[in-house]
């Protein structure tokens, strides 16, 4: 039972992060950095910068999750990614900030509703990255 779970929250969280990737990616790279530089964290030369390589990462995690590739480590990497995204959202709605969220759309208001979307992703792809750790453990001593 806990193996489909995993593998459906790790499905899910692949899945997930190459909607996120295309839905970026499908657009200029400057959209996504005014959804970026709305957040008021980073400087511009930061902003750029993440706008340029994180539609490629979540990309690149996504598939790995999905095909079933370093695990763990995809695992870990999605999760520090929501952390960071989470963080930035919950910054953004506790100052008053009324940005479009830039996750999916460059047409998505910051909500409620966001920061509790990223919080259940965040704790199923940390459930993913546990249950992965748990089950390489469990390999590693039964051979």
């Amino acid at each position: 039972m806990t193996w489909w779970l995993t593998l459906a929250g790790r499905l899910f969280i692949g899945a997930l992060f190459i909607w996120a990737a295309y839905s970026k990616l499908r657009n200029p790279w400057m959209l996504f950095a005014m959804a970026v530089d709305s957040y008021q964290m980073l400087p511009i030369w930061a902003v750029e910068f993440v706008a340029r390589t994180l539609p490629w990462a979540e990309l690149v995690l996504g598939a790995m999750l999905i095909f079933g590739i370093w695990v763990r480590w995809a695992a870990v990497g999605t999760s520090a990614m929501l952390a960071v995204f989470v963080t930035g959202v919950v910054r953004a709605y506790a100052k008053g900030l009324e940005i479009n969220c830039g996750c999916f759309s460059n047409n998505e208001p910051l909500t409620k509703f966001t920061i509790v979307r990223d919080a259940t992703l965040l704790a199923i792809s940390l459930a993913v990255a546990v249950m992965a750790f748990l089950a390489h453990r469990r390999a590693r001593h039964s051979s």
